[in-house]
């Protein structure tokens, strides 16, 4: 992969820091910054697609007035984080 040099200003404190993980992951601290840059980078993406997805899901819930009742909604998850498959939530109307 290509690599852009650049700079970057950090404070000392969180140099000694980044120093010292390095250190002890044995790595260096460029790789350990590029690797928490990589991270963050990546979080912050998945969250911007999430926001979204969630806007595009709430336009089409007002535009055609389908939607899933919470509580169906809290139970499927329930069952999902407790290892069971369950069927997923029926939509239903929730305006006319």
């Amino acid at each position: 992969m290509a690599q852009h040099p650049t700079s970057l200003k950090i404070p000392m404190d969180l140099k000694e820091r980044i120093d010292r993980l390095a250190k002890q992951g044995d790595e260096t601290p460029h790789a350990l910054m590029v690797r928490a840059l990589e991270t963050a980078v990546t979080a912050m993406e998945k969250r911007a697609a999430f926001i979204r997805d969630a806007h595009e899901a709430d336009r089409q819930m007002t535009e055609t007035g389908i939607g899933y009742a919470h509580e169906d909604v809290v139970a499927w998850l329930r069952a999902k984080a407790a290892g069971r498959d369950p069927k997923p939530p029926k939509p239903i109307k929730w305006r006319e």
